[in-house]
């Protein structure tokens, strides 16, 4: 089996499991525990693991060139992203927040042209312009009434900026992945991840009642830290060292298809007329930006 292949089968399953966390993650918050002292638990467990396996690898030193970019990727990577998906998930439906990630491969292709000067055809605009539209009706009018969300509109907005986060971190992180070995890099994103959501996070880690919380609750916590946070982060940068950032972040697709099974089969989500279409506007305008990315 060639590299190609590998890195597609590793981004794939690093999605599989992004697809099932959505509803995984929204069983813990906000009754267990809250966003940001969720999130703390998670990038606190996740520095632990990395920094563990960055023992058995040859040390490698981060050069002074990079420390911008590192402290950039690590902002948009783990920080600002991660807590406005947190924060977002626990004001909105799981299918709400998995349909607007899909439109991070956008992003990418808005950040690649501004950063690397990648240019962008009328086609693409257009598909821009769509998959937006798409999305500005699933935050106002997504709705659905008897779920879990408790302001779904400000939650899928935070599940946009999410969205647009990871889209930079995917373009910024792309220079430092040919560099440097995954853990070295990896275990640097999370060590400056924490030091950023520790002040967001405190208080609500606090605040958690651990005795009180049922077996079920910790495991979930638990695939979020080892599964989420640790194996897709592997998964997907190695993707990202064999592939183009466009095509990792076409795999986005299936996240919408998997979360919406999972919360339909476990009934934490519903799926209404207006899902339904802002989520074919926006992977119309999303295959019209990707359509020509690497086959």
């Amino acid at each position: 089996m060639d590299k190609r292949t590998l890195a597609l089968i590793a981004v794939t399953i690093a999605t599989i499991i992004y697809g099932l966390n959505y509803s995984i993650a929204k069983e813990v918050m906000p009754i267990y525990v809250k966003p940001f002292g969720f999130i703390l638990i998670r990038v606190f467990g996740a520095t632990i693991i990395f920094w563990s396996l960055g023992l058995f690898i040859k040390s490698q030193k981060i050069e002074k060139s990079d420390y911008l970019k590192l402290l950039l990727a690590a902002i948009f990577g783990i920080g600002l992203n991660m807590l406005s998906f947190f924060k977002g998930l626990s004001l909105t439906t799981p299918i709400s927040a998995s349909v607007i990630m899909v439109t991070s491969p956008i992003m990418v292709l808005i950040f690649s042209s501004i950063l690397i000067r990648k240019a962008i055809g009328k086609l693409r605009i257009l598909g821009v312009i769509i998959g937006l539209v798409g999305t500005v009706l699933l935050i106002t009018y997504g709705n659905s009434s008897g779920t879990s969300g408790t302001n779904s509109n400000w939650g899928n907005f935070l599940i946009f900026v999410n969205a647009t986060s990871y889209g930079l971190y995917l373009v910024i992180s792309k220079s430092l992945i040919h560099k440097y070995h995954p853990i070295t890099l990896v275990k640097w994103l999370y060590f400056i991840g924490f030091i950023f959501v520790l002040p967001f996070g405190y208080q609500e880690f606090t605040e958690v009642n651990w005795r009180e919380m049922p077996t079920n609750i910790y495991w979930n916590i638990g695939f979020v830290v080892v599964f989420t946070s640790c194996i897709t982060y592997l998964f997907n940068l190695y993707g990202l060292s064999k592939l183009k950032p466009t095509t990792v972040s076409v795999f986005i697709y299936l996240q919408p298809v998997i979360a919406t099974i999972y919360a339909l089969i476990i009934g934490s989500d519903s799926l209404n007329m207006t899902k339904i279409g802002a989520t074919i506007l926006i992977f119309c305008g999303v295959y019209l930006v990707t359509r020509q990315v690497e086959k």
